[in-house]
């Protein structure tokens, strides 16, 4: 019996070694890595120029406390950083984890507001979305599974609809005027709560894990920033899971043009190879609190090694970005063609190398499978026999209910790869779902299947 606190009721393959796309278990079974793990790996898998990078620092720096040095390491990172950034005279704020940026980013927002003589305590986010699951970052946090073991403590957020077009919430507006209806709710709920008690609208660019890769319409982002603009509303955009080319471009903002206030970032920043994550603001937002009153910080934040880390990956990406937007084409054409006439596919969407399959029980009438046939567990667990590993989320139609099946594989997977990954899917699902006949479920049928952290 092991002593480490488990992530799953299952006994997953021990891993012992990875390259590029690929990981191995102990076993010598090889598994093509679908997911980046929970859409992380960027760069891929081994890539040394990332570890030496590591091991340097580390041999000459391995930790100083923020508040009393800072390092070359920090300082040219962030210097390189803040040229790819969608927002001007950016200013970074290194931190070890997306909800560890998530509660920076919100706690900045406040302070910000506080500091220009306006207490605003109010937090407005999206239904279905997910921010993390620190305490705070939950608070804005709009799926119902995670919040409810914890809802006594989760206060101060209003919440307006996701972007979600498969299930519009505006079927009276859809396809034309969604945008304008969201843009209309969105300054309602700012206009309820009193224009001056609300501090930030904070919402991914483009759906990450719970929504399934949902890419809003072109004149959404330009509607919405536009309420918070003229209500002095700051814009945070998560870009934990969409930035660093998951995408296609270095940010999922740079699809719209959109320039927020506030960024959170993670996951592809260090490509997985150390714990980073980052919030970016503008240098108006950082400007307006005097020197030394931002009232937080974190042991390991603005942690030299991390530093280095996300730097190596940074400009690993320089390199590699030029090609996801095309093999993300490729990957969702291969995906489309094989489930376009499945009966139990209801939508096949994403874009750059952030994919998403949503299962439903009826195509006609985009009704979910109820939670408890666990259909994401048995295509997960048929995907990992057959040597491919895809993420997953559930509850997306109703909070509950809802399998999406997704893939966010290492931006430096091969075409062939991709093809051999698009075939596994389409497969695993045909497998669990043959037509019209569902199989029931198996006994260990969460082996390798993933929550949408």
């Amino acid at each position: 019996m092991s002593n480490v606190y488990a992530r799953s009721a299952d006994s997953p393959p021990r891993a012992v070694r990875a390259r590029g796309s690929l990981i191995w278990d102990e076993t010598g079974r090889r598994y093509l890595d679908g997911s980046g793990g929970a859409i992380v790996v960027g760069v891929g898998h081994g890539a040394t120029e990332v570890t030496d990078a590591i091991a340097a620092q580390l041999a000459s720096v391995g930790y100083v406390h923020g508040s009393q040095f800072t390092t070359e390491a920090v300082d040219s990172y962030a210097a390189d950083l803040a040229t790819v950034l969608p927002m001007k005279d950016a200013r970074i704020y290194p931190v070890s984890g997306g909800s560890e940026a998530v509660e920076t980013a919100l706690k900045l927002a406040r302070s910000y507001h506080l500091a220009r003589g306006e207490d605003r305590p109010v937090v407005i986010a999206r239904t279905g979305s997910y921010h993390g699951n620190s305490r705070g970052a939950l608070a804005v946090s709009g799926r119902p599974s995670l919040r409810e073991p914890y809802t006594p403590w989760l206060s101060g957020t209003r919440f307006v609809a996701a972007a979600y077009e498969y299930r519009c919430p505006f079927p009276q507006a859809h396809p034309d005027g969604c945008a304008a209806e969201h843009a209309r709710r969105l300054a309602d709920t700012i206009d309820r709560c009193g224009a001056n008690r609300v501090a930030a609208f904070i919402a991914e660019p483009i759906g990450g894990a719970t929504t399934g890769a949902c890419v809003p319409t072109p004149d959404y982002w330009p509607r919405m920033a536009r309420v918070c603009r003229e209500r002095g509303v700051l814009l945070i955009a998560d870009e934990v899971m969409t930035g660093f080319g998951r995408t296609g471009r270095w940010f999922g903002c740079d699809h719209f043009g959109l320039r927020p206030d506030i960024m959170t970032l993670g996951k592809g920043a260090a490509s997985g190879y150390w714990p980073l994550g980052l919030v970016a603001c503008t240098g108006t937002v950082h400007d307006a609190q005097p020197a030394n009153r931002f009232v937080h910080g974190f042991t390991y934040s603005h942690h030299p090694a991390g530093a280095a880390a996300g730097h190596a990956v940074l400009r690993l990406l320089r390199g590699i970005l030029g090609g996801v937007a095309a093999k993300g084409d490729r990957l969702a054409t291969a995906l489309s063609a094989g489930l376009a006439d499945h009966p139990h596919v209801g939508d096949v969407r994403g874009i750059g190398l952030l994919q998403a399959i949503e299962l439903v029980a009826d195509r006609s009438s985009a009704s979910p499978f109820p939670r408890r046939r666990r259909v994401l567990e048995q295509v997960t667990r048929v995907a990992a026999d057959d040597g491919m590993v895809v993420y997953g989320s559930t509850g997306c139609a109703n909070g509950a209910d809802g399998d999406l099946v997704l893939l966010g594989p290492p931006l430096v997977t091969t075409q062939d790869q991709l093809d051999t990954m698009a075939a596994k899917t389409i497969r695993a699902i045909t497998e669990v779902l043959p037509g019209d006949v569902l199989q029931p479920p198996q006994q260990n049928a969460t082996r390798l299947s993933q929550v949408a952290l």
